[in-house]
């Protein structure tokens, strides 16, 4: 067994190991998994990495909503029931994650739709930009794919708290 061991230590590198070259060599996590752009690869000779499209639309969602001048995320019919869901005794304690945010997930690349409420006062454009840069540097980040498009509904504006109506029975 020493004798082995001995063998392996006195042999040279072999081409494209990576020893001396200061890289690591190509079988260590680092050198397979991170592409040119830091990015880890989903398909490498060791392996494919699937990742759900509730995965992308939850990191997706989060992003969305870490903007400032985002209100709410989703259309009028999906923030109700995210209401109604809020007020039932059992499920979520809140609003989902992904609440407004529709995905489409390749091998390698994703497509996401952003349904949101703005901010009244709140420039769209600039939100809208703002949404689409943190969204996709998540996703890219996060999971290695590339984002191709992030599309942005705006689908209401906020206009603050409004006044609750006083009941007509104490």
């Amino acid at each position: 067994m020493a004798q082995s061991e001995q063998q392996r230590q006195s042999q040279p590198p072999s081409e494209g190991s990576g020893a001396g070259t200061g890289q690591p060599p190509p079988t260590s996590p680092m050198a397979a998994g991170l592409s040119r752009r830091g990015r880890s690869e989903l398909i490498t000779e060791r392996g494919k990495t699937s990742i759900a499209d509730a995965v992308v639309a939850k990191i997706a969602g989060i992003a969305a909503q870490e903007i400032s001048g985002v209100h709410n995320m989703g259309a009028g019919a999906a923030r109700a029931l995210g209401a109604l869901k809020e007020k039932l005794p059992i499920g979520s304690s809140g609003p989902s994650a992904s609440q407004g945010v529709s995905v489409e997930v390749g091998e390698r690349q994703a497509a996401i739709d952003v349904d949101l409420v703005a901010e009244y006062g709140v420039s769209i454009p600039d939100l809208a930009q703002a949404v689409r840069d943190n969204v996709s540097q998540s996703v890219e980040r996060m999971t290695g794919l590339e984002v191709t498009e992030v599309n942005v509904n705006v689908d209401d504006v906020w206009l603050g708290e409004e006044e609750a109506e006083e009941s007509r029975v104490q």
